[in-house]
C-alpha cells in the first residue's frame, strides 16, 4: 500500500494490511496464502470439542520455538500420524509408535514433544472425570478481551493463561506453559486478539467487535 492511498486513514496501524480483496488483516496473515486462509477461516473461531482442543493444544506444543507456518503446513501429516488427534487412540501409543513418529520426516520429530503429546492424550482422557478438556479450558475465559491496535499490543500471557497452565500441569499435561496456553486461548476464541481494524475482529461471536 502506498503512502498516498486514501484508505490509509481507515487503517488503525501499519500492522494491518489491506489485501487485494479489500479486507484488512495483520501482517503475519497477509503475506502467505496458507496463513491467510487459516486466519480467515479458523484462527480465533470457537473450538469447544475435546478432539479439536486436544489437536490445537498438541500443535501449539509442537510449534514452540518454531513458526506457526511450519506447523500448519505439516498439519495433515500430524493428523495422520496421531490418529486424527483422537485422545483415546493417542493415549494407547507405546514404544513402537514413538519409534514410528521419530522416523516420520513429515512431522516435527522431537522426542520430548512426541512423548508429551501421548502423555497429554492420557491426561485428556483422565480429565473427563472433571467434565472434560473443553469445559476445563473454557472455564478460564476472562471477563474481558484485549483490543490491540498494533501487534506489539497483543499480550503473550495473562492471569488466566497462567492459572490454566498451572491447572493443566497439576493434571499431568506437559508443554503447557503460560505463553503456549495464551496462544491456544487466542486460536480457539477464548480471547479475541484480532487487531482493531481487522475484518475478523469480533467474528467468533464470543466477543463483540
Amino acid at each position: 500500500m502506498s503512502e498516498s492511498n486514501p484508505d490509509r486513514a481507515a487503517v488503525p496501524s501499519l500492522d494491518v494490511v489491506v489485501g487485494e480483496d479489500g479486507l484488512a488483516r495483520p501482517r503475519w496473515a497477509a503475506a502467505d496464502l496458507l496463513l491467510r486462509e487459516y486466519y480467515d477461516a479458523e484462527w480465533g473461531m470457537p473450538v469447544r470439542d475435546e478432539a479439536g482442543l486436544f489437536e490445537r493444544l498438541s500443535l501449539e506444543a509442537f510449534q514452540s520455538g518454531l513458526s506457526w507456518a511450519i506447523v500448519l503446513r505439516k498439519r495433515p501429516a500430524f493428523r495422520e500420524a496421531f490418529a486424527g488427534f483422537d485422545p483415546d487412540a493417542v493415549a494407547t501409543f507405546g514404544g513402537d509408535d514413538v519409534a514410528r513418529l521419530l522416523a516420520d520426516a513429515r512431522i516435527i520429530r522431537n522426542r520430548a514433544k512426541i512423548l508429551a503429546t501421548i502423555g497429554n492424550a492420557r491426561a485428556t482422557v483422565a480429565l473427563r472425570e472433571e467434565g472434560g478438556l473443553a469445559e476445563f479450558v473454557w472455564s478460564h475465559r476472562p471477563a474481558a478481551t484485549p483490543a490491540p491496535r498494533r501487534l506489539a499490543d497483543i499480550p503473550t500471557t495473562s492471569d488466566e493463561s497462567v492459572a490454566l497452565s498451572k491447572a493443566l500441569k497439576r493434571r499431568g499435561f506437559r508443554f503447557v506453559g503460560p505463553t503456549t496456553i495464551y496462544a491456544l486461548m487466542e486460536a480457539v476464541g477464548i480471547v479475541d486478539t484480532h487487531l482493531v481494524g481487522s475484518h475478523r475482529r469480533g467474528a467468533s461471536g464470543v466477543w463483540g467487535a
